[in-house]
């Protein structure tokens, strides 16, 4: 079954600050390796949602590490999967 992936807006907005900041602190490189490792990932959460852990304290709720320093939540259902949002600890919490 081919679920649809529908990113959140946080997502989205979290996702366009982490690329901004790896190519002003790092490099295109860097962002580009980065951008990889996120869509083996969600390839892998498309075709399996029920790979990763899913939350003890929320129900529904899973976690993808993609890298050491960022980490993707999703939930998902029979026709979609729902990326929540992305957390990255480089970024300044604020």
């Amino acid at each position: 079954m081919s679920r649809k992936i529908i990113i959140s807006s946080i997502a989205e907005e979290r996702l366009e600050l982490l690329f901004k900041y790896l190519l002003e602190e790092w490099s295109y490189k860097v962002k580009a390796d980065f951008i990889k490792k996120l869509d083996k990932n969600i390839q892998i959460i498309k075709n399996q949602p029920e790979s990763f852990p899913e939350s003890e304290r929320e129900s529904g709720l899973r976690r993808c590490v993609i890298t050491k320093q960022t980490t993707l939540y999703y939930e998902f259902n029979n026709s979609a999967i729902y990326i929540l949002t992305i957390f990255d600890t480089r970024q300044d919490p604020k």
